[in-house]
């Protein structure tokens, strides 16, 4: 599916909610940020998110439902990828040449799994507690 219409079916909340996996997470991540940048994508993707999540109900605990911190570590983290290597021909394309984005784990590299499933980190974003997450090579907050 083309990028523009995958983006378009997220946005409207159409995306078959059992086709939304991590991957979807990331391409929608590289789409926000190839179009916003970083510090307009940190603004726009949890709205986007939060939309999508509410047309596909489904509980929210400390584990399920949105994460800001999650959101916004993920973010970053497609960010310093994208800064560091350009953008691909497509989201596909890019998530496939992206094998470190593969799992959505990898959060366990930056945060302490206290930290990371705490409310507070929930419902705000909370700096790491074992290591920094990756500073866009260009030092700014787009990729360009």
């Amino acid at each position: 599916m083309p990028d523009d219409d995958f983006l378009a079916a997220f946005e409207e909340c159409v995306w078959p909610h059992d086709q939304w996996h991590h991957r979807e997470h990331v391409k929608v991540a590289y789409l926000y940020l190839l179009r916003h940048g970083l510090r307009q994508s940190s603004e726009r993707l949890p709205t986007a998110i939060r939309a999508y999540n509410a047309a596909h109900p489904r509980p929210e605990s400390l584990t399920t439902g949105y994460h800001e911190t999650l959101t916004q570590a993920w973010l970053r983290l497609v960010h310093a990828a994208l800064c560091q290597h350009g953008p691909a021909p497509s989201a596909d394309e890019f998530f496939d040449r992206h094998p470190e984005l593969w799992q959505w784990q990898i959060a366990r590299l930056f945060y302490s799994a206290e930290r990371l499933w705490s409310a507070e980190a929930k419902i705000s974003f909370v700096e790491p507690d074992l290591a920094p997450l990756p500073i866009s090579p260009r030092g700014g907050y787009d990729w360009m």
